[in-house]
């Protein structure tokens, strides 16, 4: 399905590379005007340029999306230089594994839950009075399964989680201005994000259904999705991107033990 996005301004945080980076690219390709918000500077600006070289529109500005001032920054930006906004897309996240409870400093908290959960609610806020003026518009918050299932990463984890619940009560709120929110919930990706991890990857694929990981464009697609008229009638609802985890994952494994199926 091609997605038409001429004449509308997408805003997308942690854009600069991995998976917003996919996302900027493919919805440039679509015609959006492409606003990329980051604190990767340098690859943020090559992927501006490069998409401009290739045809299309977008822009990069430095956003910290725990920093009200920078939302505001951004929004002035959107308003001024790109006659408003439509779609945002909440990407950017951190993760923190490989750390329990007890060595979780509280500055680890604080960053995880200001980036992952914190950044979000400020997008939304800045955001959606943009939108309003557009007459509507479409927001799509990135969680993960680590908020649908049980998880490990005890910061991130709880961010996942209570970014579910903010996207229901945005949904809710923003309903009657033709602000629809949505959250798309990816499982595991092989991005920067993951570098190093193989050994967790391995481990998440083998209970995949579908037997691989998600790939950026996997996620993109769902997102764009959402964000177009075809999903007019979608609003609060989570998304898993996940091969099948979340609904058979468990089961699945179960079943091929004791069918005395290999687990892999």
């Amino acid at each position: 399905m091609q997605h038409d996005f001429k004449d509308k301004t997408v805003l997308i945080t942690g854009g600069s590379r991995g998976q917003g980076a996919a996302e900027a690219r493919m919805f440039a390709q679509a015609g959006a005007r492409v606003l990329i918000g980051d604190v990767v500077e340098d690859e943020g600006a090559a992927l501006a340029n490069s998409i401009r070289e290739g045809g299309g529109q977008c822009e990069f500005r430095r956003l910290n999306v725990a920093d009200e001032r920078d939302w505001d920054a951004i929004a002035a930006f959107a308003r001024d230089g790109f006659g408003g906004l439509h779609v945002l897309v909440n990407n950017a996240g951190v993760s923190l594994r490989g750390v329990n409870i007890a060595r979780t400093t509280r500055a680890d908290w604080d960053r995880v839950l200001g980036i992952n959960l914190t950044g979000c609610f400020l997008g939304i806020r800045a955001a959606a009075p943009l939108m309003r003026e557009a007459g509507g518009g479409a927001i799509i918050n990135i969680g993960s399964t680590a908020g649908i299932n049980g998880h490990f990463a005890a910061a991130y984890s709880a961010a996942k989680w209570g970014l579910r619940g903010l996207t229901k009560a945005a949904a809710m709120e923003y309903a009657e201005h033709n602000i629809r929110v949505n959250a798309v919930h990816p499982s595991i990706l092989e991005t920067h994000m993951t570098a190093g991890s193989q050994s967790f990857i391995d481990a998440m694929v083998s209970v995949t259904p579908l037997q691989r990981g998600a790939s950026v464009e996997d996620v993109a697609h769902a997102v764009m999705f959402l964000a177009s008229e075809e999903a007019a009638f979608l609003t609060g609802i989570d998304l898993p991107v996940d091969g099948g985890f979340t609904a058979l994952g468990v089961y699945r494994t179960v079943w091929r033990r004791a069918t005395g199926r290999q687990s892999n």
